[in-house]
């Protein structure tokens, strides 16, 4: 999939995308039933991914090993509701697989495990790893003169690892502009409140005081993604995109609540939920 050319059309194709993948990954959150799955961190990355795996990255849906592809590296590992309901969409993952979430046996578990043949590029879990393993893969991309681009999708709370700062670093030394990084700035992190526990600050600033490119965008906002996302920037920089985003989006049960970082849901709260995407949206 080549990144298209910004309509309205290709936006109502993204957001249709983004509302299937809410659907898909609260289906997955409730039939693990007895594992907590994350939600939270899950539900606010979807609209990000919508736009990479809807719009921008190249891909092709039936080759998931094409070697013109880019890749995506995954760093909050637990955001996987989100980025399994992407893999779906584009064919890689069928409605079966997402049955099988967590479930005994299953290749899709709770963090992702690496799986070429189903668009698993890397495995990832331990948080503030992803960034600097991006700086790798995209430092061999340039080295072989490949013109892949590397997405690495990290969590706020995550920035507060010492390593994240090491890649960036790194990044703008080796003038990694094939690199993109996009911080899901949802303001929290398992014990809390980032600025109650160490806030990151503004991300976009720091990122162009470490030499970086860096943008600040409403991260549900699929049209500015993409804009953000294709945009033509100063060459040899990595970028940054500081995504504003709530954790829990889409849901009014999930939605800046912590107390679904990682909880189960009920039948009952299963139930009233699917309700709520099933309204049609006020306009």
């Amino acid at each position: 999939m080549e990144s298209g050319v910004l309509t309205k059309s290709l936006i109502r194709d993204i957001e249709d995308m983004a509302a299937r993948m809410r659907k898909s990954a609260l289906d997955m959150a409730f039939s693990a039933r007895g594992s907590a799955s994350h939600i939270g961190a899950g539900m606010s990355i979807i609209d990000i991914l919508a736009v990479l795996y809807g719009g921008v990255m190249k891909l092709n849906k039936s080759d998931p090993l094409w070697g013109g592809r880019d890749r995506f590296i995954l760093s909050k590992g637990h955001g996987v509701l989100g980025y399994y309901a992407a893999l779906a969409e584009v064919g890689y993952l069928s409605k079966k697989d997402l049955e099988t979430f967590e479930k005994p046996g299953t290749f899709l578990a709770g963090h992702p495990v690496k799986n070429l043949e189903r668009g698993i590029e890397f495995t990832n879990g331990s948080l503030g790893m992803g960034l600097s393993l991006g700086v790798g893969v995209a430092l061999a991309m340039k080295k072989k003169g490949n013109a892949n681009k590397v997405y690495v999708l990290m969590g706020d709370g995550e920035c507060n690892e010492g390593s994240v700062w090491e890649a960036v670093m790194s990044a703008a030394q080796f003038k990694l502009d094939n690199l993109v990084a996009i911080a899901d700035c949802n303001s929290f992190q398992l014990g809390g409140r980032n600025e109650d526990i160490m806030s990151v600050g503004d991300m976009a600033e720091k990122a162009r005081s470490f030499g970086w490119s860096a943008v600040t965008v409403d991260g549900h906002d699929a049209e500015r993604l993409y804009e953000s996302l294709t945009a033509s920037y100063e060459k040899c920089k990595p970028l940054m995109i500081a995504a504003m985003t709530i954790k829990g989006k889409g849901f009014s049960l999930f939605e800046s609540d912590n107390r679904w970082h990682h909880a189960m849901i009920s039948k009952s709260q299963y139930d009233s939920l699917t309700g709520e995407l099933e309204r049609p949206r006020q306009l």
